[in-house]
């Protein structure tokens, strides 16, 4: 498959399980914690800078974003988790949304791979093991895409790798690959990996 990502466009920002898109293409879903990049990396993937909006916010933005890449696939921005300020009607929102996409959505069949995002600085928190722990629960295919390697030097970033081929709470083999929205470093392995799952 090859896609030309100057033919996108936002389909809907779902804010409830209802409008969630029913065209039957292949969904690439984006998922992670507030601030870990979701938008940024979208936003290099599509080579643009203000497609996937960056919350000055962490945490505020609180819909399922479809993108139609050229009538080929959509990319399925999910609203971060894991922000401590949000009230706790906007964490039951959240939690009704992200449940609903993957329980209530009509087309989770064509959910192909879910891109999970980690900082690479931190590894993975508790609320990633969760996600994880859910994929690998269900069977949705997964990758790992460590996101801020250009704040880290050499040595840190040996020692991150390390880190996350030795999670226990990966699969065994989970593609993971690091990615830098300043140096775009991983971008082409990231559309390698969409494009192969879309497939």
């Amino acid at each position: 498959m090859k896609v030309n990502v100057n033919n996108v466009s936002l389909k809907i920002s779902a804010g409830v399980p209802s409008q969630f898109v029913r065209s039957p293409l292949p969904q690439i879903a984006f998922s992670g914690r507030s601030n870990v990049g979701k938008s940024s990396l979208i936003n290099t993937l599509l080579n643009r800078k203000s497609m996937a909006r960056v919350s000055s916010s962490p945490g505020k933005t609180i819909t399922i974003n479809f993108y139609d890449v050229d009538k080929k696939l959509f990319l399925v921005d999910l609203p971060g988790y894991g922000y401590a300020k949000r009230t706790l009607e906007d964490k039951k929102k959240w939690s009704l949304l992200v449940d609903g996409y993957f329980t209530s959505n009509p087309n989770i069949d064509l959910l192909r791979l879910v891109v999970q995002l980690v900082d690479s600085r931190i590894g993975l928190t508790e609320d990633d093991k969760n996600m994880v722990s859910f994929l690998n629960e269900t069977g949705i295919p997964y990758i790992i895409v460590a996101t801020k390697t250009d704040k880290l030097n050499k040595t840190e970033r040996e020692k991150a790798v390390r880190t996350l081929v030795s999670e226990p709470s990966l699969a065994p083999s989970t593609q993971i690959i690091l990615f830098s929205s300043e140096s775009k470093e991983g971008k082409g392995d990231v559309w390698d990996a969409i494009l192969k799952y879309a497939e």
